[in-house]
């Protein structure tokens, strides 16, 4: 057996503006993938792999049990486990870029009963129906989730959320091959987990300041790079970005590692590029922007960069 391919996905805006209704975009990343297969004979990596669906498949069984709109064939799943199913998967784990995601929508795909599939008419409902349900299978990984790594990963289409109860499908601009900006992630060649990252920022949420910065600045920025970015904007993207990244570094300190305080600062100062979280930041990917990406190149030579779009 070996299942569809799925495709990991870079929320290029929206960041924890999403939890407090900012708008998001989020896009697939073609370059990482996972697909579920079944070996007789599994490897440390595959038999890690059926070790841990093992468990997810009694989270499942309870989530099915509490949730009666949520219904998937637990009997096969099990027995596909049992005769050594894994995920085999290309995604980095804790990057930022969607690798519980792109096992959700695996799972879902192969084992829904009333499966909402990706060829009939994705209304609204349907799509908020969707995420919800990702949200509730994504939430063994992380502890809490917005669904919406599954739902772009299983849709396999750029995705715009407009506020918690209005989501849609999106065209972003075609990449300009010739193009000199670029957008592009530098790996931090550390392990980012989610839920302690979610925990600070839940804390800082407390404090009437930052919920003001949030609301004023954060979510406004944000809004207005999306925006930019989906009308192609560039020359507003790169200064709304700028914001973006500045906000960042003095208010989300704690989700950017230490090592890239001063590279964050110096692309601020320099205008060569804009740093920004990848997901919820820790580790992982950090996602900048530049106007000229072969300068930031030459900038952040000491890093390991990956271009994802050029405009």
């Amino acid at each position: 057996m070996k299942g569809p391919l799925f495709y990991s996905k870079i929320l290029l805006f929206g960041e924890y503006g999403i939890i407090k209704d900012s708008k998001g975009l989020a896009i697939p990343y073609n370059t990482y993938n996972g697909a579920l297969k079944i070996a007789s004979d599994l490897d440390e990596k595959a038999k890690k792999s059926n070790e841990s669906l093992a468990k997810y498949a009694l989270y499942l069984k309870d989530l099915q049990d509490s949730t009666p709109e949520f219904q998937l064939n637990i009997e096969k799943l099990q027995e596909d486990i049992n005769a050594g199913m894994y995920f085999d998967s290309s995604i980095p784990q804790g990057y930022g870029v969607g690798s519980s995601g792109a096992l959700v929508a695996a799972i879902y795909d192969k084992y829904a009963l009333n499966k909402i599939t990706v060829l009939e008419n994705l209304n609204r409902d349907k799509l908020l129906q969707l995420k919800e349900l990702f949200g509730k299978m994504e939430s063994f990984f992380h502890g809490t989730s917005s669904g919406l790594d599954p739902l772009n990963s299983y849709l396999s289409l750029p995705i715009l959320i407009n506020s918690k109860t209005h989501i849609e499908p999106t065209g972003i601009p075609t990449q300009a091959v010739e193009g000199k900006g670029g957008v592009f992630l530098i790996d931090s060649e550390m392990v980012g987990e989610t839920a302690p990252m979610v925990t600070i920022f839940m804390d800082n949420l407390k404090n009437e300041g930052f919920r003001t910065m949030m609301k004023s600045q954060f979510v406004k920025y944000t809004n207005l790079c999306i925006d930019n970015f989906l009308n192609g904007d560039l020359k507003n993207l790169l200064s709304n970005t700028k914001q973006l990244s500045k906000i960042a570094l003095n208010h989300f300190k704690p989700m950017i590692p230490e090592k890239f305080h001063q590279i964050w600062q110096q692309g601020i100062d320099s205008n060569e590029y804009y740093l920004k979280l990848c997901g919820s930041g820790g580790g992982g990917y950090i996602l900048g922007f530049a106007p000229d990406y072969e300068k930031a190149k030459e900038l952040l030579k000491d890093y390991k960069l990956e271009l994802v779009y050029r405009f």
